[in-house]
C-alpha cells in the first residue's frame, strides 16, 4: 500500500487548473517535464469557466499585443497542437462605436497601434458595420474590425488542454487546495489536505488566490478578486455572425450555432474569496441586457435561460503577472489576467514553459514582472520626495 504521508514528487508543481495552468502543464510536459497540477475545486471552475470565450486581440493593452498575436496563431492551429479546436470559430471581432466621438476614439486607437507597428485592427465606417451585421441598430457610427479573431468554448478548451496534458503524463488532482508553500533546499513543497507534494520548480497560476500564495514568500502583489458573470439567452433565429464588443460600455456578445446568445464583457458580480464563490448581481445583468437591446432592439423580449458567476484576479494596472519570483528561486507566477486571459492561454502557456525550462521566453515578459509594482511605488515615493524638497 502507498503511504498517504509520503510526499508525491514531480519536476514541476502547478497550482491552479484553469486554462493557464493546464496550458502551461501541457507545454512543459511536451518538453519532457514530469508535472503535477493541484486544483482546489475542479478544472476550469472559476475564470476559465466564467468568461465569454472571446479569442480577442482587439482592444488589448499595448504590452499584451505581441502575446495575443502569438497566441492567436496557436488558436488557428489548435487541432494540430492538442487534437481538438476548443470550439474555436474565427468569426471576426467587431468593436462598435455608437457616437461620432466614439468613432474618433477608434481612429485614435488604431493610429496608436500603427505607430507601434501593429496593423491587425482596422477602422470601418457605419456602412461596413451594417454590411457585416445588418441586424444592428441604425444609430451605430462605425467601429474597429479584426478579421482573424473569434470565440471558443472556455470549458471545452480547458478540458482539451487537460486531456492533451494527461496523454503526456501530467497528473491532475482536483479538490486539492494548496494551503501552504515552502522551499527547502532546492525543492518546493506544497501542503494540501491530501498530503504534501514536492518539485524542483513551482508555478502559481491560481487566479484570485495567487496573491495569498505569493505573500507566503514575502512577495506582495496588489491584486484583488472580482466576481465575473455570464448569461445565456433562449434560442433565437440566427442574426449575428461576428463576436461583438462596444466602445462606450462593457459588452461581449456572440450567437452560437444553436441560436443561444452569450452575453458577458467583464460583468462584475460578487466575489467571496474565502468561500471560493462568485455570486450573480442581477441589477448589473439588467444593465448589460439593456446594452444588448439598445444594439439589437428585436431582442427586447428574449428570455435569459441561465446566469452564473466565478472569481477572477484583477491587478491595479490591469496587466497580468507572468514572471519568475524576485524573492525565491524556481518559483514562477501566471495570474491576474483581469477577465481577459482566455485568448492568451495557449500562447502564455508556451511562454511560461520557456521561462521555466529555458530561463528566457521567446517573447519578452518584462512588462508583466511581479516586482513592477514595487518599482512604481519606489518611483512615486522618489517623485514625492523631489516635490517636497523643491
Amino acid at each position: 500500500m502507498n503511504d498517504p504521508r509520503a510526499v508525491q514528487e514531480a519536476d514541476v508543481l502547478v497550482i491552479g487548473g484553469g486554462l493557464h495552468g493546464t496550458s502551461s502543464a501541457f507545454h512543459m510536459a511536451r518538453r519532457g517535464a514530469k508535472v503535477i497540477v493541484l486544483e482546489a475545486d475542479y478544472v476550469a471552475r472559476h475564470s476559465s469557466g466564467v468568461n465569454a470565450g472571446g479569442v480577442r486581440t482587439l482592444g488589448r493593452p499595448l504590452p499584451e499585443i505581441p502575446l495575443a498575436l502569438m497566441s492567436r496563431e496557436i488558436w488557428h492551429d489548435m487541432t494540430e497542437r492538442i487534437g481538438e479546436d476548443g470550439g474555436f470559430v474565427p468569426s471576426g471581432q467587431l468593436k462598435i462605436a455608437e457616437t461620432d466621438d466614439e468613432l474618433e476614439d477608434c481612429r485614435k486607437r488604431v493610429a496608436l497601434l500603427e505607430s507601434h507597428g501593429f496593423t491587425h485592427e482596422k477602422v470601418i465606417d457605419r456602412e461596413t458595420v451594417l454590411d457585416l451585421e445588418p441586424a444592428l441598430a441604425r444609430h451605430v457610427t462605425g467601429g474597429i474590425w479584426v478579421e482573424r479573431d473569434g470565440y471558443a468554448l472556455p470549458f471545452r478548451t480547458t478540458t482539451a488542454f487537460r486531456l492533451a496534458a494527461q496523454r503526456l503524463g501530467v497528473r491532475f488532482l482536483e479538490g486539492t487546495p494548496v494551503r501552504r508553500i515552502e522551499q527547502r533546499g532546492t525543492r518546493w513543497f506544497a501542503h494540501t489536505p491530501q498530503g504534501a507534494f514536492s518539485a524542483e520548480k513551482l508555478l502559481v497560476t491560481a487566479g484570485a488566490w495567487s496573491g495569498e500564495l505569493a505573500k507566503q514568500v514575502g512577495e506582495s502583489v496588489p491584486v484583488h478578486p472580482e466576481g465575473l458573470m455570464l448569461m445565456v439567452t433562449h434560442r433565437v433565429a440566427p442574426f449575428c455572425r461576428a463576436t461583438l464588443g462596444a466602445t462606450g460600455r462593457p459588452l461581449s456578445f456572440k450567437q452560437f450555432d444553436n441560436g443561444t446568445v452569450v452575453i458577458g464583457g467583464k460583468l462584475i458580480g460578487i466575489a467571496e474569496l474565502a468561500n471560493r464563490h462568485g455570486e450573480v448581481d442581477f441589477m448589473r445583468l439588467v444593465r448589460s441586457a439593456q446594452t444588448v437591446t439598445d444594439l439589437f432592439p428585436h431582442l427586447r423580449h428574449l428570455g435569459v435561460n441561465r446566469a452564473w458567476a466565478g472569481v477572477e484576479a484583477f491587478t491595479e494596472d490591469e496587466l497580468p503577472v507572468i514572471s519568475a519570483s524576485r524573492k525565491a528561486s524556481n518559483l514562477y507566477y501566471s495570474f491576474g489576467y483581469c477577465g481577459s486571459g482566455f485568448q492568451l492561454g495557449p500562447g502564455c502557456g508556451q511562454l511560461v514553459s520557456e521561462l521555466m525550462l529555458d530561463g528566457t521566453p521567446s517573447i519578452s515578459l518584462d512588462a508583466f514582472a511581479v516586482d513592477r509594482f514595487d518599482r512604481h511605488e519606489t518611483a512615486s515615493a522618489a517623485s514625492a520626495r523631489h516635490l517636497a524638497t523643491h
